[in-house]
């Protein structure tokens, strides 16, 4: 369904683009056309991912930033700007997440999910949307949220509730800003295995596992399948399409909650020392 100018003219931001899933999509937008700008906190990983969307022929360009700082992101939005042309299109995927018990949970621990994920994505939607705004240009953001927005998830509390907000986000400013021409969708991925993302969120093999024999198409996603959808969202060929979530996930969301299913495979002690294995440095 895709040719080679499928995203010609767009100039596209993907936040957390320098590795995992934000990667897939950014390689995605390049290979069909886009001007692709990836921001991130580690510059080795952006300029080595920006080696390979160099390849597609179109315009590159990458920033170092933290998404939690406001005016920080207003910078880069004007930097990038500079160097590609107006950014008319938006992936919020920068995210962070962990298993832990909740009621372990520090204040801390809480507010760094809640303020990369809810906070980062309101400094750059908000930061896009009034320079579309004032420019009179349409354009077009993909919020990157999960399966259990709705239904929410034992031990990721923090990115539950962080992500949940994200979807309200979504929904509120695609009415709102409707008339601006500016559409905004969400994507809903259920396990797309990553580098990152998995060695803090599955404890153990047995564990992996039996979450997998609990996925209806008994298999993990691609990364391409995920890009895929999210070339369509950002693309004309979804011009009508805004306010909607989309749930990628082999049917993953039947069984409720993501993590869930951990509850059953060990005991709660035996849980919590797994995860405190999994933190950085922990014993």
């Amino acid at each position: 369904m895709f040719t080679k100018d499928t995203l010609t003219g767009k100039n596209i931001l993907v936040t957390g683009g320098g590795s995992g899933l934000g990667k897939a999509m950014a390689l995605k937008f390049a290979e069909l056309g886009a001007n692709v700008a990836i921001c991130g906190r580690s510059q080795d990983k952006l300029d080595k991912t920006a080696e390979e969307l160099k390849a597609f022929g179109n315009k590159v360009a990458t920033y170092s930033v933290d998404v939690r700082d406001y005016e920080a992101v207003g910078e880069m939005f004007d930097k990038l700007s500079e160097e590609l042309g107006e950014i008319n299109g938006l992936v919020n995927n920068a995210a962070g997440n962990f298993l832990s018990a909740s009621e372990d949970l520090s204040p801390n621990a809480f507010n760094s999910v809640v303020g990369i994920v809810l906070n980062g994505t309101f400094n750059c939607t908000q930061q896009f949307g009034k320079r579309l705004i004032d420019a009179g240009s349409p354009g077009s953001v993909i919020n990157i949220v999960t399966t259990y927005t709705e239904t929410g998830s034992a031990f990721v509390l923090p990115s539950a509730c962080a992500k949940a907000g994200v979807l309200a986000m979504t929904n509120s400013l695609a009415y709102e800003w409707g008339e601006y021409n500016i559409r905004l969708n969400s994507i809903a991925p259920g396990p797309f295995p990553t580098k990152g993302a998995w060695s803090r969120l599955m404890p153990d093999p047995k564990v992996e596992e039996r979450y997998k024999a609990l996925i209806p198409l008994k298999r993990y996603g691609e990364h391409v399948e995920l890009a895929n959808l999210a070339a369509f969202l950002m693309s004309d060929l979804s011009a009508y399409m805004t306010g909607e979530n989309v749930v990628i996930d082999g049917g993953e969301r039947l069984k409720s909650g993501q993590f869930n299913f951990i509850t059953q495979a060990a005991p709660r002690s035996q849980l919590k020392k797994m995860f405190q294995m999994m933190k950085p440095g922990g014993k």
